[in-house]
Order: C-alpha cells, then structure tokens, then sequence
C-alpha cells in the first residue's frame, strides 16, 4: 500500500508501544524504514517487544522505560531520545480505561485514567515540542483518541473527558505550531480488539455481542488497518493535513454514537458481576508488574 521507503531516516516515538495498537503501530513504521523508540512502564515487556519487531523486520527499534504520567520522568527519556537526534513524530497512543457506573468511581480511579490519557500525552507532547520550536525542526504529533471525543459517552466518563480534552489540545496546537512546522492529528478508532483493553471494555461474551451489533460493517477492526492510517498521517506526502481528527470504525458512531450508552440495560447482579472480572484482570496487571 505504501513505498518500503515511505519513513526512510524518520525517527519516531510511541508511547504505549509494547503491546496492542501501539506495537502494530510501531511495527509499520519499522516496516516503511522508520527508527522506532518505543515506551512504556514494563520495561520487560518492552525489550521482549523490541526484540520481536527488530527480529521481524530488520529496523532499529529501541525500548525506554517511562511512566508517562510522571513530567520529570517524561522530561528525561525524551532528552536521552535527543542526544541522538531530534524525532520527527511522536504517536500519543498510551491509555487506560474501564466500564463503570460514574457513581461508582472514586477520585484516584479517575485520576488512574485521567493521569494518563490527558496528563501524560500533555507532558510528552509539550516535552517534544519545545525542543522542535527551539531547533526549528519541523514535525508531526499523532494521538489517538474515540469517537467520544464528538459524543461523550456515559460509563467510560474519565476516558471520555480526557480524549476530549486531548483532540481539543490537538486543534489548539495546530494552529499555534502549524506556523512553524509542526503538524497535530489525531485517529479516532472504534473497536479494535487488544487483549488488555477488551478485558476492561468488553469482558463478557454479552458485552461483545452488543458492541459487534452497533458495527455497520459488522466487524472489528483490523490492526493493520489503524497502523496503515497512522503511516499515511505521518507521511510528508500529506503534509498540508493539520488539525484533524479522523474517524476509523467501520461507520459505528454514526449508527449509534460508538458509546457505551446501551450499558444502560444492565442490572445491579450483572455490573457487579462485570466489576469483579475487571478488578481480576487489574489484579493480573499488577502481579505481572511487580515480576
């Protein structure tokens, strides 16, 4: 679909490029001649990742542990990231999320979204930018959100409010960096299966057969499809493309917004239920952590 050497002498970073979206992300830009920097807080995983994409595709990929919800610890993997260069793009694509009533929510799971989504995709972008407006180096950030961003949508609310709040920095910056080089994008995916976000959006058959049903298309996404959009976004051939936020899923916010509005229907017994899988594959997240 595209030239081998699309990214040839581009250097890019991904957060959350371990696992999921991020990795098949990072693997295409590896694929068209990309250097990739990917990061993430397990830097286990990372390496392992690394590893399999280097192995795959002959690139140079090189893994950074961050916690992207700490500014200092932003600030510092992305001047190590500088001492062999300036980037040329960054991809926004680390989150976190989980279904729940709103009532439910106590503070510190609000900010457990909200720190990461908003707070750590600001700290990484304003991390990278200055120091493009100081080189004079031209430049593209890439973030990915929803479609809630449009809509809203209820259960998914410290989610909803950060994406928000990240396609509206998308649009502010612009038009405040357009001037001098550097373009802001962002991707809005529907559903796009990846082991650790299903098991918190979608972790019952029913939940899934629900989502599947909103679908025009009546199918998920493929990865390969959202990674193919992400190079297209990044690509100097479509340079004058700045500001925008475009839609990926398969025409399901248009069928029915893409939310989790038919959550509505549940009961008491089946949230609770859907509460104790989501704590369980929490609690998985953890142990594996702390290994």
């Amino acid at each position: 679909m595209f030239r081998t050497d699309l990214m040839k002498g581009k250097r890019i970073l991904v957060t959350g490029g371990g696992t999921g979206l991020g990795k098949s992300m990072a693997t295409r830009f590896l694929e068209l001649g990309a250097e990739v920097f990917i990061c993430g807080r397990r830097l286990s995983v990372l390496e392992e990742t690394a590893k399999e994409m280097a192995d795959a595709t002959g690139g140079k990929v090189t893994p950074l542990a961050c916690d992207i919800r700490v500014a200092d610890a932003v600030e510092e993997v992305v001047a190590e990231v500088w001492r062999g260069g300036p980037l040329d793009a960054l991809v926004n694509n680390a989150a976190g999320n989980f279904i729940s009533p709103t009532e439910d929510l106590s503070p510190r799971a609000f900010d457990a979204i909200s720190n990461i989504v908003l707070h750590g995709t600001f700290y990484m972008t304003n991390a990278c930018g200055k120091r493009w407006l100081a080189d004079g180096h031209s430049a593209s950030v890439l973030s990915i959100l929803t479609t809630w961003v449009w809509t809203g949508s209820p259960y998914v609310v410290p989610s909803a409010m950060s994406k928000a709040g990240v396609a509206a920095m998308t649009k502010s910056l612009a038009v405040e960096w357009g001037p001098r080089g550097i373009r802001c994008n962002a991707i809005a995916p529907g559903p796009f299966p990846t082991e650790g976000a299903w098991a918190r959006l979608s972790p019952t058959p029913e939940l899934a057969e629900r989502q599947m049903s909103s679908i025009p298309m009546r199918r998920y996404g493929e990865h390969s499809e959202l990674a193919n959009m992400a190079a297209f976004l990044l690509a100097d051939e479509v340079a004058y493309i700045n500001g925008e936020v475009i839609a990926i899923d398969g025409g399901q916010w248009l069928y029915g917004a893409g939310t989790f509005a038919r959550l509505g229907e549940l009961s008491d017994e089946q949230w609770g239920e859907i509460r104790e899988l989501i704590r369980g594959t929490t609690a998985k997240d953890k142990a594996q952590r702390s290994v």
